[in-house]
């Protein structure tokens, strides 16, 4: 059999040209979901896989399917892809990557006349970044089952513009059922969002699962009052209230070994007046961890110091978990074809696991699952500045070719 090679450059300059859909000032990329920029991604991407021979297919929720055929039809599909949505100024990798190279993939074994028993779907998800509808990786999560199609269709942004509405209009309203059918496997190629990679000279993560998440609403009430009047000694502020619990929210994280990630993004105070004591703030907290026990651990830990910060300090504090998204643990045939891949190639690789959430982790709930981490510059991602080697980005391409051959014959 002749041996697929990767066109590091052909793969590059698709990056590119894409990338040059909803440019940015600052070097990104800006396409929202099913916006016109969306639509013409998936135009060039749908032109660039029938020019590879492929058939393409819609179905519902505007997810693309590009088929290579295999000798065997009768065989359920291997898959790979990810998402050509952006963050509002995001970069030029950040899910473009596992879509081309899933493309690279098809033209790659086009190059070598190499056919694979099982049929080869590249796919394009829609709204994995869920930006604008604020519904993330919702389309992926209908087709593995997770969400129920009416709720995704209907699901509207801040115009009151639903995702039906916008899929019909910039023409990706397809016929197609969203999922229901077998998958073989799924793999998908993706920058790390995360510095591990570079930082030890590796060319390849393998991908062992994705980092569970809780979500918490943290409400603090005190006592309004005079900023010039009301004695410090005397006061109930929910804002000070709110400042210590944040600053323990650090001393929790480093106190778990291995370190969960906590995160408090978001913090609004009532009556949000310069010369008024707030009587009322609300923060949030996100926490994340590999270990699904541990990140329930963190979480009592935190409703414990909020609990004797608010003692102290006379005030009242509600604590509501918003999100769980349990720990991801992905197929273990699909990850040894990875490792396995990588070793045959002689590309350094380390095992390592997904601190954010990708279309893949959904799928993993319906289909064996892999996913092909790259490196990229700083570990910088959602951001203009995002970027990546041309050498690697190639390098998960090889290994990502010889996963999937191994799964489609």
């Amino acid at each position: 059999m002749n041996k697929p090679k990767v066109d590091s450059e052909r793969l590059w300059a698709g990056l590119m040209e894409m990338g040059r859909i909803g440019a940015t000032p600052g070097g990104g990329s800006g396409r929202i979901a099913l916006t016109d920029l969306d639509r013409e991604g998936r135009d060039l991407f749908v032109g660039w896989c029938r020019e590879a021979g492929c058939a393409v297919r819609i179905d519902r929720m505007g997810n693309i399917f590009a088929r290579r055929a295999g000798t065997d039809e009768a065989r359920s599909p291997v898959m790979t892809g990810s998402h050509l949505d952006t963050q509002p100024l995001g970069g030029k990798f950040d899910g473009v990557y596992g879509v081309l190279a899933g493309l690279e993939v098809v033209r790659a074994l086009n190059d070598a006349a190499i056919e694979t028993e099982a049929p080869i779907d590249v796919v394009v998800w829609t709204d994995e970044e869920g930006v604008r509808f604020q519904s993330s990786m919702i389309a992926s999560g209908i087709f593995a089952g997770l969400y129920d199609l009416d709720h995704g269709l209907s699901s509207a942004d801040s115009n009151g513009k639903t995702m039906g509405q916008e899929l019909e209009r910039i023409g990706y309203a397809g016929t197609e059922p969203v999922g229901g059918y077998r998958v073989d496997s799924y793999f998908e190629a993706h920058i790390e969002q995360g510095p591990l990679l570079e930082s030890e000279g590796k060319s390849v993560g393998v991908v062992l699962g994705a980092q569970g998440k809780r979500c918490y609403r943290v409400t603090v009430e005190g006592e309004e009052g005079h900023a010039g009047t009301l004695p410090m000694d005397q006061r109930r502020d929910a804002l000070l209230g709110a400042a210590r619990m944040i600053d323990a929210v650090n001393r929790v994280a480093f106190s778990h070994q291995p370190r969960p990630v906590i995160t408090v993004g978001a913090i609004r105070a009532r009556p949000n007046s310069p010369n008024t004591i707030a009587g009322s703030t609300e923060f949030t907290v996100d926490s994340r961890h590999p270990d699904g026990d541990l990140l329930a651990a963190i979480g009592d830990d935190l409703r414990r110091v909020f609990a004797e910060v608010a003692d102290e300090a006379g005030l009242g504090v509600g604590i509501e978990q918003t999100t769980h998204r349990p720990t991801v643990t992905f197929d273990p045939s699909c990850i040894t074809a990875i490792r396995e891949a990588a070793d045959a190639l002689g590309i350094p690789h380390r095992d390592i696991y997904s601190a954010a959430g990708h279309d893949a982790c959904n799928i993993s709930h319906c289909a064996p699952t892999g996913m092909i981490f790259v490196p990229c510059e700083k570990g910088i991602s959602h951001n203009e500045k995002e970027n990546a080697k041309p050498e690697d980005l190639a390098a998960g391409c090889a290994v990502l070719i010889q996963a999937i051959l191994e799964r489609a014959n």
